[in-house]
């Protein structure tokens, strides 16, 4: 399999599981068509419940850059098997 694909599929697991793990603190509160986020300054805690917006936002931000690193890895390590 390609190497880059792999580090790609890996940084992105990496880097979600890491954005899971240090997401803000939030609470989120839906009165009619108004939406109010609060979020803390600490990471969450390892109670349950449905992530909020911002929540969402702070993993997938670091999923993302986690694939950037996985595929950049990819390519060089690509280039030193040539």
């Amino acid at each position: 399999m390609n190497a880059k694909i792999v580090l790609l599929v890996v940084g992105l697991l990496a880097g979600g599981l890491v954005g899971y793990l240090t997401r803000p603190q939030a609470a989120e509160i839906k009165i009619g068509p108004l939406s109010v986020e609060v979020q803390g300054d600490r990471p969450a805690g390892a109670r349950g419940g449905e992530l909020t917006t911002g929540q969402m936002q702070h993993v997938g931000i670091f999923a993302v850059i986690g694939a950037l690193a996985g595929f950049g890895l990819g390519f060089v390590a690509d280039r030193r098997r040539a």
